[in-house]
Order: structure tokens, then sequence, then C-alpha cells
């Protein structure tokens, strides 16, 4: 056989092939074309690859003219089928381009008009993937790795040719069907699946998903299809070729036609296109109302609930199987999605929307024979009260037309209940609700929380007439108690919509601030005395703490009843400890609940009692909060903590760099805007209430800050002054009284600043006198204390002395007695008692 091949010459048969004319020259071509065949009928080396392609495009060009090549050319392809055979590692490299390209070729010979020729192709590249050895090897050769053709497809663009010649076989189904197949083994290639995103695949294929076929395989290939490039490629690409109406309208056309689907397989796929419908509709603009989707998606979600006689889904059963119950959640998933559309409003009112989810709004009861498990009714429950809360805020007619709120309430005092119930837990929605009813509340909560954030009145009133106030409360103290037992973040989350409930059901109502007083203010008091290190965890603990805070902002300032409970409750004690916390996100509503607290008389005698650690005062915890606003503001200091800029002497760095803007009367200047965005001004009108004076546990430090504290208003006005004259120059020259009067006004908020200057030194000099008074005050202390020592010492010299000198014992005995006898009351005491003052025989003089 090598004999034979060595004569076979792949240069001759090119040049061979090039001729044309008689009849025997082309049975000549044929005969050479069907020896080249039987040579490389175990695989082709790979160094002969782009003669075979160049064979291969002249057996395409003979084809046109003589039908006689076309078995010959289908032969030629099938070797590009078989593994190509490298005879050093090398080889695969080396010729990479040139195999790259002859693959490529596979796909521009898609033009060949012969079903034949197309159809071989697609097998050659489906082989790709199911390689199988050659039963013989060339001598010398070895097979290349199994991986090679795909990796050359993929750089020779094979997808993207092949994706374009769809419209070759658009009205021939088994040509069409084998294009799909050969698509659908690329596509598991993302870099393939690149090239066909830009070849417009997936519009293409979505056009074509419904065109005739018994087998069911051009909707199956085509979605499988579709599927990898959502996978592989940018999901947003692919979505924006299958967004106009005509593709939308092919995707419903085949939903509905897999909607009547018997087999398992039509489910699946019927699946599969309702997940692909439901990532074009998150799109905007997307024409799903237009082309009838939404509707009929809508209805389906929600007939088995609403038991009313719809055409659309006429002959539709549910079978309560596995796919069934994924198609019920993907749908579900779709009303979510569309309340997002305003125009899609409508659409959910008429298809009685708002009852199919309120219809899950109840005890969960033992499902019938031919209904979901437990399991999934618990699932598809959870999933509807979730949905509620998406679809409630835009149907808030319906929902109140519903009795919802009724319906909610009375289906969370079943949550709280002690019935016997065991929940599975097992889904998205269920999460930490196993064996309890927590996910159930969790659901619940959130929709009546999306609802009650509207702020409307007719929502608010049909609560509370209900008595909400005082469920929600008992809800949350059953909230609280489990928390204590096991702390999660479902708990604590329905904890934080509670209170985010009451908030608004209470924050401009009197009498319902009263309600909440009774119960609420000994719950409220338990949050603020939660441990800090829980705002760390992670699990939630700070948005539960802002909510509480939050909460009691909105229920209880602005009721004196409430105010002088939770103010007797030590609570305004517990915010001064959160605020001694210095934490940067619950500063400025602590300030401000204590500001709004500070118009009741009690709020400032317990601020001035409050100590926190190391015995500090309410007053320099709130300087200390001023010097660090100040700080991250970038306002000027010294050393020393006083004024540098005596012009602008609160200004922040941000003011400092803007450039003159002037701006309508109605809108703030940055100076004023400064005012609600930082903290100075809420602790300035705490000290108003405080006073400036007699302060205790204050430094010299803190006096200095506390002089520019006074007169912070001063400089405000100053800084909207400053802003005023430069606005004024800005667009004019002001006259010359206007002038003057700029100037004055200048000058005052510059001597106000020379002032606060003069002050803060005065205040610092006379520390400076102290601290020198007290340091000789310790002084002399030391002093004084050397000099007993001395004395101590001298004694001591003494004491030795007189016990190793008699004549020195002798000399200090008779000074002792001196001094006794000089120690005496001269004058005798008539008829008194003589006594003596010697100890007979002693001879010491201690």
């Amino acid at each position: 056989q090598d004999t034979q091949l060595r004569s076979l010459d792949l240069n001759n048969v090119i040049t061979l092939l090039k001729g044309s004319g008689s009849e025997d020259l082309e049975k000549e071509q044929l005969k050479t074309l069907k020896k080249v065949v039987k040579y490389f009928e175990n695989g082709l080396p790979l160094k002969n690859v782009a003669q075979i392609t160049e064979i291969l495009n002249l057996c395409a060009e003979k084809m046109n003219e003589q039908e006689a090549f076309t078995e010959s050319l289908c032969e030629l392809i099938k070797l590009f089928g078989l593994p190509f055979q490298k005879k050093k590692t090398s080889d695969e490299v080396n010729y990479s381009v040139e195999v790259s390209q002859s693959i490529a070729q596979l796909g521009y010979l898609m033009r060949v008009p012969s079903s034949q020729v197309k159809i071989q192709i697609c097998k050659s590249i489906v082989s790709f993937y199911n390689m199988e050895l050659p039963r013989k090897l060339l001598t010398g050769y070895q097979p290349a790795s199994a991986n090679y053709k795909i990796q050359m497809a993929e750089v020779g663009r094979l997808a993207e040719a092949l994706v374009l010649s769809l419209a070759l076989v658009e009205n021939q189904l088994t040509e069409k069907l084998w294009v799909l197949k050969a698509l659908q083994h690329l596509s598991t290639s993302g870099m393939c699946c690149g090239q066909m995103v830009k070849a417009q695949a997936a519009s293409r294929l979505c056009l074509h998903l419904n065109g005739a076929d018994p087998s069911g395989q051009l909707m199956f290939r085509s979605s499988d299809i579709l599927w990898n490039l959502l996978e592989s490629t940018s999901k947003e690409e692919v979505l924006n070729q299958l967004r106009n109406l005509e593709c939308v309208q092919a995707l419903k056309e085949a939903f509905v036609d897999l909607m009547h689907g018997c087999r398992h397989c039509d489910h699946q796929l019927r699946n599969d296109l309702l997940v692909i419908a439901t990532l074009l509709a998150e799109k905007p603009a997307v024409p799903m109302i237009e082309s009838g989707f939404a509707k009929l998606l809508i209805v389906l979600a929600t007939f088995t609930e609403v038991k009313l006689p719809n055409p659309l889904v006429k002959g539709f059963k549910f079978t309560y199987s596995y796919e069934d119950f994924e198609m019920k959640k993907l749908l579900f998933n779709v009303i979510r999605i569309l309340s997002k559309d305003p125009s899609a409003a409508q659409l959910l009112s008429e298809n009685h929307v708002m009852p199919a989810l309120l219809y899950y709004v109840k005890q969960n009861q033992k499902p019938g024979f031919h209904d979901w498990s437990a399991a999934q009714y618990e699932e598809l429950q959870l999933h509807a009260i979730a949905v509620l809360a998406s679809v409630a805020p835009v149907l808030v007619d319906k929902y109140l037309s519903c009795q919802a709120n009724t319906l909610l309430l009375v289906f969370l005092e079943w949550c709280i209940g002690q019935d016997p119930f065991f929940t599975r837990g097992n889904s998205f929605h269920g999460t930490g609700g196993r064996g309890n009813k927590l996910a159930q509340m969790r659901y619940s909560l959130r929709a009546l929380r999306s609802v009650v954030a509207l702020y409307d009145d007719a929502v608010s009133i049909n609560l509370c007439d209900q008595g909400a106030i005082s469920q929600l409360l008992d809800i949350l103290q059953y909230a609280a108690d489990k928390s204590e037992e096991k702390e999660g973040t479902v708990l604590l989350e329905i904890q934080a919509d509670i209170l985010f409930i009451l908030s608004v059901l209470c924050e401009s109502d009197v009498h319902r601030k009263e309600l909440f007083s009774c119960e609420g203010i000994g719950i409220l008091i338990t949050f603020f005395k939660m441990d800090p290190r829980k705002l760390y965890s992670g699990l939630g603990h700070n948005c539960l703490l802002l909510s509480a805070l939050d909460c009691l902002w909105s229920c209880v300032i602005g009721c004196y009843i409430a105010e002088d409970s939770f103010i007797e409750k030590q609570g305004i004690f517990l915010l001064l400890d959160l605020l001694a916390l210095k934490e940067k996100n619950l500063c400025n509503i602590i300030l401000g609940i204590l500001v709004e607290f500070s118009g009741n008389p009690k709020t400032t005698l317990y601020m001035s009692i409050w100590r926190g650690k190391r015995d500090q005062t309410a007053a320099n915890l709130l300087i200390q909060l001023w010097r660090r606003e100040e700080l991250d503001l970038g306002v000027r200091r010294d050393p020393c903590g006083k004024i540098v800029d005596t012009k602008r002497p609160i200004a922040t760095s941000f003011q400092k760099q803007q450039k003159i803007i002037p701006v309508p009367a109605s809108c703030p200047s940055f100076a004023i805007m400064e005012i609600s965005e930082s903290i100075r001004a809420k602790i300035y009108s705490l000290f108003c209430k405080l006073g400036f004076e007699n302060l205790p546990g204050l430094s010299a430090e803190d006096f200095v800050t506390l002089a520019i504290i006074q007169h912070y208003i001063d400089f405000k006005i100053g800084e909207v002054w400053s802003e005023i004259c430069a606005e004024v120059k800005e667009e004019f020259r002001p006259v010359t009284s206007d002038e003057r009067t700029l100037k004055l006004i200048s000058e005052m908020s510059k001597k106000t600043g020379e002032m606060v200057v003069a002050l803060q030194t005065e205040v610092l000099a006379k520390q400076h006198h102290r601290e020198i008074q007290e340091e000789k005050k310790a002084y002399n202390k030391i002093q004084a204390t050397h000099t007993q020592r001395e004395l101590i010492n001298k004694s001591w010299e003494k004491f030795l002395t007189r016990t190793s000198n008699y004549e020195a014992l002798k000399k200090a005995k008779i000074l002792q007695e001196t001094s006794i006898e000089d120690s005496r009351y001269k004058a005798k005491i008539q008829n008194g008692p003589y006594h003596s003052t010697d100890i007979p025989k002693l001879h010491t003089t201690v």
C-alpha cells in the first residue's frame, strides 16, 4: 500500500482537477479522487490538510457543472471527520493556521447547492465531538490530540459560518436539523458561542422555532443552543437580539404549542422557554404586553386559584408533576417582574392576580390526593406571598377591596399561635423556617411593609381600625423572645419590618402614639440595651437598631405621655450610651432624637445626671463629637483647638473649594445645606438647652471648643452673609450705602471670630497658670517630704549615739529632765496631789 501511495502526488491531483473538457479527463479525475479517499481512509496527515482543502474547493466547482463529483466531494468531506494524524508533536502548532483555515472552509462549502454535501459537512463537524481512533495508522504517524479539531474550529470561526448558512437551508428541514445539531455541539464552547452571537444567532434561531417539524427536534435543538448562548456569552447581547416583536411572538407561539404537549420532554422544553421569556420580561421596552405573551402568562399563573374560564388556557390542565410545579413558580416570578412595569398594572388587575395571590394567605391545609405535596404547597405559598409584596403597591385599590389587610393580620395571628404545624423550610423562601412559621411571618410582614410604605391613608386607617398596632406589638414581643433563644437573620428582619410598619402608622397621629406607648416603649427599651458588639456581627443588628431609633422618633416623640414614659424608663441614658459608641451612622439620628426630646424639661435633667465610662459627662461627649466632626469636615484649627481663620471660623474644606454660583432664593446655599448634613447644628441646639456655663467634667481644651459651639449661630450667619456678598459682587456692583453695610457686617463677623479667639487664649492662659500653680504645689510637697526625711535621719543618728556613748546619754538625760522641769506649771495647786514624772531605775531617754 505504501508503494501505491508514494506514487500519489497531491500536487499532481490538484493539477489534474484544474483541467476540464473531455469525458475521459472527467473519468480520470473521478478515479484519482477515489484513490485519494482510499489513501486517507484512516485519517489526514496535518501536512496534507491544506492540499485536501484545495481539492475540496476544486471538486465543489466541478460539481456545479457535473453532479458526478458530488459523491467524491462527500467522501473527501468525510475525511475531515476522521482524526488528523501528526508525525511530530510540533505538527499541531506548525500547521495550526492551515488547519484552522481548512476547517473554516467547511463552513463556506455550505453554499454548495447539494443537500448531500451539506449533511455530510454537518456530520463531519459532529464527529469532532465523538472522535474514534482509526483502525490503522500510517507508518510513523500518531493521532492528533482529541480537542485539536475543536480548537481549530474555534480559531477558524466555523460556528459563525454555520449560523449564516441557516438562511440557505430555511426551507429544508433535514438539512436544517443537521446544521442545528452541529451548532448544538459547537455551542458547548464559549468562544464559538461568542462567534454565533456576532452572527445574530439568537434572533435567527428564535424566528425558526415554530417551523414544521413532526419530530420536535427543531425546537429542542434551537432552545438548547439559545440556553448555551445565554450561559456562555453576554446575556445582555443575546436578550437584545430577542427583544423585538417577531422574536417574542415566536417564543409565545412555541410556548403555546408546548403548553398543550403531553410528553415529559415537552414540559421540560416549555419551562426552558418560560425562563427565556422571564429574562426578556426583565428588560425594559420588550413587547411582552403588545405580543399578548404577558396576558397569557398572567392568566396561566392564576387560573387554578381563580377558577374562571378563559379561552387562552382552554384545554390546559395541571398534572401536578415536578415540571408543572417548576412552571408554577416561574409564572409567579413573571408576575413579580411585570409588577415593575407600570403599563402592566391594568393587565394584573383585570386578570385577578390579587385574589389569586391572596388565595395562599391562609393556614396551611392538608393537600388532596391529586394536589401538591405538603412541601410543594408550602413553597408555592411562600412564593405567592413574596410576590404579593411586589404586586400590592401597584394594585392598592384591589388590595383593599379584597380585604388583604384582614387576611394578612389573621394569617399573622396563626403564625404566632400554638397550633401544631411542621414546616419543611427546604426552599429559597423557606430559609430559617424549618419546623416553625417564621418564613410565613417574614413574607407576610414584608407584604404589609410594602403597602404601608406607600403612606396611603386608606391603608393605614384600615390597619389601625383592625387593631394592627396592638397585634404588631405582640408579634414584635414574640420575635424578640424567640431571638433571645436563638438569633438569626430572619428574626432580625421580622423585628425591623414591624418597627418600620409601626413607625409609618404612628408618625402623624397622637392617638396612635398613645396606643403604642402602652406596650411599645418597654419593647423599644430592650433594643437600646443591645450589646454593642452585636452591631459588628453582620447578621443585621445594625439595621434593627436603626429601625428602633426610627420607631422611637415616629411613635414616641410628639406625644407627652409617651415621652414621659420613655424618659422615666431611663431612655435618655440609653440613648447617650449609644451615642458614646461614636458610631458614624448612629450619631446623626440619635442627636436628632435628643434635640426633639429636649423640648421636654425632664430631658435636660437626665442629660445632666448621665455619666459614661470614666465618669464622662454629656457635655464632654458632645464636645468630643463636635471635634471629630470638624476633623472629618476639614475645618482648620490650631494644635490647641483655637480658630485659625477668623473670617470663616467654621467653614469646611468643601465649602472653601466651591466657586461662587449665584442661585435662586428658593435654593439653599452651601452654608445652609451644611447645617442639615453635619451634626454641629444638633450639638449646638442641645447645648442651648444644657447651657454653656457650670458644665461639669470639662477640660481647658473642652472650654476652647465650647467657645466655638456657643457662637456657632453667629458664625453661620456670617457665612450666609459672606455668600450673599460674593453673589452680589458677582452679578453687579452694589451702591455705596449697601457696600458700606455689607462691609460692616463682614467686619462684625470677623470681630466675633477675634473675640472668640481672645476668649480661647484667655482660657488657655488660665489653664497654663493653673498648671504652674499645681506644679509648684507638687514641688513644695516633694520638698517637705525630703525635709521630713532628713529630720528622721538626724533623730535616728542621735538615737544611735545615745545607745553607744554613755556621756551622750547622760547629757540627753539632763536635757530631758530640764525640759520636763521647764514645762511644769510653776504655781502650786493647794491640797493637790503630787505626781512624779520619773520612773525609778530607768536608764533610757526615749
